[in-house]
């Protein structure tokens, strides 16, 4: 038995790990996955460096947290392409989509650690600095019995009056523009954001360099299995909700179906060599690394070949 968690169940970008166990995927490439319906954000690379889990879906960086400089972590194939981060703002506020010097003066919830470093960074790029620009960064509040699943989080925000927007993945902006509080702002896989920010980041299958050496069959059956998975959701966005149906509020499992089909065409298990660069300049500026990362080092690259589409 395998074990894999996602770093987030809700985001659309890792849920192409979700749906190839929900799916039977792995089952089909014979391989027993058991899939963890828990906040592998939380303490997913841990347990990977400890060898309780094998396969973790998130960040592309995730791993860096147990694994410093990615010694040690392998990462085996994209679950989908670019950075996948979105900002959402009050539904009434008068902001044109794509502002970034709207943000001024604004509070934006996002979780701890890596979203708060992706958003610092992202404003950053752009030339406006928290303190000096009046830029609130506060905790995203949790809804009470979702500690699991982090989709409220963002209208939680807005309800309870803590923030004016917010920063996180596509579940959380669909399911703020379904009730009317939130619209979108910000979509850096589609653009927005400074020049580059499309590079920062993108959704990655991890495991360890170990296992890779002493399971490179399961490996790669893994790698086959993400890709059809891929490619079924590309076809058929609807087998979304059937994953889903077990594990999502049923506000979510409406909506899921939708996203996927909106971001099917970034379900792309190829690992480039500009999303490494672009991954590797994320990384350094933030202190995750010091110097680049060779990308024969960081992508378990002997699998390449399992990566096409087609």
């Amino acid at each position: 038995m395998y074990r894999l968690m996602v770093a987030d169940v809700d985001s659309p970008s890792y849920f192409v790990a979700t749906a190839a166990a929900k799916l039977g995927f792995f089952a089909q490439e014979g391989i027993d996955v058991e899939f963890e319906a828990v906040y592998g954000a939380k303490y997913g690379p841990e347990r990977l460096r400890d060898g309780t889990l094998h396969f973790l879906g998130g960040p592309a960086y995730v791993a860096t947290r147990a694994f410093p400089a990615w010694k040690g972590a392998k990462l085996l194939c994209a679950l989908s392409q670019y950075s996948y981060w979105f900002m959402a703002v009050r539904a009434d506020l008068d902001i044109k989509r794509g502002d970034l010097n709207a943000v001024k003066g604004l509070r934006i919830a996002c979780s701890p650690t890596f979203p708060e470093m992706g958003l610092r960074y992202m404003l950053a790029e752009a030339g406006i600095d928290p303190a000096r620009d009046n830029i609130g960064i506060v905790a995203s509040p949790t809804a009470p019995g979702q500690e699991h699943l982090k989709g409220r989080d963002g209208v939680v925000a807005i309800e309870q009056g803590v923030a004016d927007g917010y920063w996180g993945n596509g579940m959380r902006v669909a399911i703020g523009e379904s009730l009317g509080v939130a619209k979108l702002h910000l979509d850096l896989r589609r653009g927005d954001g400074p020049p580059g920010a499309r590079w920062y980041n993108f959704a990655a299958l991890t495991t360890t360099e170990q296992f890779v050496r002493e399971h490179p069959q399961v490996a790669a059956a893994a790698i086959r299995a993400i890709v059809k998975t891929q490619r079924a959701l590309r076809t058929n966005p609807g087998l979304a909700t059937e994953a889903a149906k077990d594990l999502f509020p049923r506000e979510e499992a409406s909506l899921i179906a939708g996203l996927i089909e909106r971001d099917a065409p970034f379900y792309d298990a190829t690992i480039s060599v500009e999303a490494v660069d672009g991954l590797n300049k994320f990384a350094m500026a933030n202190g995750l690394i010091t110097d680049p990362i060779p990308y024969d080092t960081l992508v378990a690259a002997e699998f390449r070949d399992l990566w096409s589409r087609e």
